[in-house]
């Protein structure tokens, strides 16, 4: 199951998504990181998701530099607009602060097209909202690295409702995605309006942290422990490998079809995220999930 664009300029992306964002702690040298790669795209794992704050992009594009060909097998997802301290040019001087401006936008296409050394990304999002946004500067940036070439589409990562409305009408072209933050642990989503806002336009969410962060591999509270007992008896139920499995089917089961994110290193964690795909939870499943998680029935 794949995402289109749009009749114009179509473009598919992968249902899983590979995250690079701990990328820098893998330990892994460029030859690894590359196997990595064609063993996810072999799994029809072909979107790649990084960002400039993750230092990803430059051990990723080593790596492909090794094997230019897979470029066109793959779909780079990548996101610009937090300014930390210690980033080079890029960076904060003194404050860590969100920059949408059009010339930090345009500067960060630039960078990140070097360190990934492609021509072009994918899909380019706004990676937090910024309080000083400019909707119709961001616009005329959009629309300027689209017609050159250097960017296919783009999103926007964490935004609410009301902030993706605004940005959504001061653009000639679908903002194809909301990266946002679900999990049988974190589940304020359900209820911001942000999927029904996906479902409105057309469009699929991006899902980061979908099984808590490790809150639900290594639970450390009450809420924790209890979703991963529930997690378990719906395992036992379906005769799946893992809790993991089931909490990807829980959240694939939302009707806004998402992309969930895996954020692992090892292959074979992937293997059991792709095999979750076939997997469909009852509605009592989904909801004894969504009970452990609330710590209390459905009113």
């Amino acid at each position: 199951m794949h995402t289109h664009l749009n009749k114009n300029d179509s473009i598919d992306l992968s249902t899983l998504i590979a995250g690079f964002w701990r990328l820098q702690s893998w330990d892994q040298s460029p030859q690894e990181i590359l196997g990595f790669i064609e063993r996810c795209v072999e799994l029809g794992v072909t979107t790649m998701d990084h960002a400039m704050v993750y230092r990803s992009e430059a051990p990723f594009g080593e790596a492909l530099a090794l094997n230019p060909s897979l470029r066109d097998k793959i779909e780079i997802v990548t996101k610009f607009g937090i300014r930390p301290k210690g980033f080079g040019d890029l960076g904060a001087e003194r404050t860590n602060h969100y920059d949408s401006s059009s010339a930090a936008l345009i500067q960060s296409v630039e960078n990140s097209l070097h360190d990934l050394r492609t021509d072009h990304i994918d899909v380019f999002l706004i990676h937090r909202p910024d309080y000083l946004m400019n909707c119709d500067e961001i616009a005329d940036a959009f629309a300027l690295l689209k017609r050159e070439g250097k960017v296919r589409a783009f999103g926007v990562s964490n935004f609410s409702v009301h902030q993706f409305d605004a940005l959504q009408h001061a653009l000639e072209f679908p903002l194809i995605t909301n990266q946002v933050e679900f999990s049988p642990y974190a589940k304020d989503n359900l209820d911001t309006g942000v999927f029904e806002q996906c479902v409105q336009y057309g469009i699929r969410p991006m899902l980061w942290s979908c099984l808590g962060g490790g809150a639900l591999l290594n639970p450390s509270d009450e809420k924790g422990r209890r979703i991963v007992k529930a997690l378990k008896n719906v395992a036992e139920e379906m005769g799946a490998h893992n809790i993991e499995q089931i909490a990807y089917a829980w959240v694939l089961a939302l009707p806004c079809n998402p992309h969930p994110l895996l954020g692992t290193s090892r292959i074979e964690r992937v293997e059991q995220a792709v095999a979750s795909l076939g997997l469909t939870l009852t509605r009592e499943q989904w909801y004894s999930i969504w009970e452990a998680s609330e710590g209390s029935s459905v009113p």
